[in-house]
């Protein structure tokens, strides 16, 4: 039993370096990334008709929108009406700038993009203000350190 016991704490401890490696990886990764000119960048600008949660929204065509790197409460866990109110006083009814990053849309057909109203950057706010949490995925990358920090931040903060 005590052997059993020691593989099993063995293969644990084996497997949380493993994670740990990964994760100190992918922050060299995106901390290597070259930065991208924000001068070049074009910007798709589009009315807000509702909010579905606190990622993602409808827009008055129709199409939903994903925010990238970010990831809100979803339907019925704690919180879940917190962030949802917080980003519809941030969006709902206005016109709001889209950006692309690599990927255009997600499983569901959404489109996955950053969401700026003049020179708030949205899918940050969400996460400064703890209504989300950080959840990047490559390709789309762009602003995953700027993101990182700002989570960072906000935990310190409560």
């Amino acid at each position: 039993m005590k052997k059993v016991l020691g593989w099993i704490i063995l293969i644990l401890v084996i497997f949380v370096v493993g994670l740990w490696i990964e994760n100190q990886i992918r922050k060299i990764e995106i901390k290597n990334k070259p930065p991208i000119v924000e001068s070049t960048i074009q910007k798709e600008k589009v009315t807000v008709l509702r909010v579905i949660d606190g990622d993602t929204i409808e827009l008055i065509d129709g199409r939903k929108v994903r925010y990238i790197g970010v990831d809100s409460p979803e339907t019925g866990s704690k919180n879940f009406l917190k962030s949802k109110i917080a980003n519809q006083k941030l969006v709902e009814k206005k016109t709001v700038q889209l950006e692309k990053d690599v990927s255009d849309t997600d499983k569901y057909s959404r489109l996955l993009r950053y969401v700026w109203i003049d020179d708030k950057f949205i899918n940050l706010e969400m996460i400064k203000n703890g209504m989300a949490r950080v959840a990047t995925f490559p390709p789309d990358i762009k602003y995953a350190q700027l993101f990182l920090s700002a989570e960072k931040e906000a935990r310190m903060n409560q």
